[in-house]
């Protein structure tokens, strides 16, 4: 009989001669909203990923241990970052279920330990329903368990340790973990909210598009739950995105670094500088959004160095020479109540009039207003996000 100890030798040098697609090219993929592909491609090269390409669903890249925990750690667009482990031809569930049977789940969870769940995609392919394709996943690995241990892992929809992530297309499933974990515009700042809150990765991206600098003071007028005061306070005092992160699933690779990590960590906290107070501010007439606001900004290193107010912005004294930038309430968040045509007129003006030697970032979830703000634009970007198919536009007061 073979001893625990011969036992574990055999099955690392196993692991050694069949690595997982991975750890085999160093190559991943990163989810990224419709619109910020482009933006998240120049992202991840700024973060030492390598061979970075955009595919029409994400974006594949290389990196090394160090980098993909920093991407992880420090991205501001990006969704989720995928780990492919196999993939294989696949026309039928049979062939799903019993190649995922294959793998050796155990390196990654522990039965009685850690929760999962599955999401899965499905396109052009035999298997037409993803929802039937992320069950036979979830069988597999339960089943796998079963067998091993006689004890099913328990399955999590909304909060799970382990999240994998099926793609089957042409009939081609790769079988992937998600190394980020739980979805990656969760900053974890976010106390207190106002109706229809813009996506973080959204107002992140917003931020980058102005290419706001810290030169001049930055600006929100129709500030909502400071969602864009919060990432502009991120960014420029480089605080990681997922600074309130307790874990990332790339914490349950076979092969993680726990010492690699920590130093990407503490390399990257060590560069956390203070916001001067005056250089960012907001407001909102809305007393129910300056406190949402006030709560979020709280939570953040040098929140309290962002000051909020409750104004209406037709009322507010002139803003010259700032970066303006707003994502201005419509639909849900209006109530209803108001002339929407006549609102965005009345931005328009307020730009035109009190923003003198400023540049102007306005976000458009419902593009059929760009038209009502009677400005000229520098240029429009299209941003698709949260079911949205919105518009930056960018305004010069000259």
């Amino acid at each position: 009989m073979l001893s625990a100890g011969r036992i574990r030798c055999i099955r690392r040098e196993k692991r050694q001669s069949a690595l997982y697609q991975y750890q085999n090219d160093s190559r991943y993929f990163a989810q990224v909203a419709e619109g910020l592909k482009e933006a998240g491609a120049k992202e991840l090269s700024e973060l030492g990923a390598e061979d970075v390409n955009p595919e029409f669903s994400g974006i594949y890249f290389r990196a090394d241990k160090s980098t993909l925990y920093r991407i992880n750690y420090l991205t501001r667009l990006l969704s989720r970052c995928l780990a492919p482990l196999i993939s294989y031809p696949c026309h039928d569930s049979d062939i799903l279920y019993q190649k995922a049977r294959q793998i050796e789940w155990d390196e990654f969870f522990k039965s009685d330990g850690n929760t999962f769940a599955v999401s899965a995609n499905v396109s052009d392919s035999s298997i037409s329903h993803s929802k039937y394709a992320a069950l036979r996943l979830k069988d597999a690995v339960a089943d796998y368990f079963k067998e091993k241990t006689g004890q099913r892992p328990d399955v999590s929809v909304k909060n799970p340790d382990i999240l994998l992530n099926l793609h089957i297309r042409n009939d081609e499933a790769v079988i992937s973990l998600d190394t980020s974990g739980a979805a990656l515009h969760k900053r974890g700042y976010r106390e207190d909210t106002v109706s229809a809150p813009m996506q973080e990765t959204v107002a992140a991206a917003i931020i980058r598009f102005s290419e706001w600098d810290g030169f001049v003071p930055l600006y929100d007028p129709m500030c909502g739950s400071g969602t864009l005061l919060c990432e502009a306070l991120m960014q420029y005092s480089n605080i990681p995105a997922g600074v309130f992160r307790k874990q990332f699933g790339f914490e349950f690779l076979p092969d993680f670094d726990a010492a690699i990590w920590k130093k990407v960590k503490k390399e990257a906290d060590g560069r956390i500088r203070e916001l001067p107070k005056g250089l960012i501010a907001g407001s909102d007439v809305s007393v129910q959004a300056v406190r949402a606001s006030k709560a979020n900004l709280m939570g953040l290193h040098y929140g309290n160095n962002v000051s909020v107010e409750k104004a209406d912005f037709r009322k507010l004294p002139a803003l010259e020479n700032h970066v303006i930038v707003t994502n201005p309430p419509y639909g849900i968040r209006m109530g209803g109540d108001e002339d929407l045509e006549m609102f965005f007129k009345n931005i328009g003006d307020f730009l035109k009039q009190k923003c003198k030697g400023s540049t102007a970032f306005v976000y458009f979830g419902d593009r059929k207003y760009i038209k009502n703000i009677g400005l000229e634009a520098s240029w429009k970007k299209p941003i698709k996000a949260g079911g949205l198919d919105g518009r930056l536009v960018k305004y010069e007061m000259y």
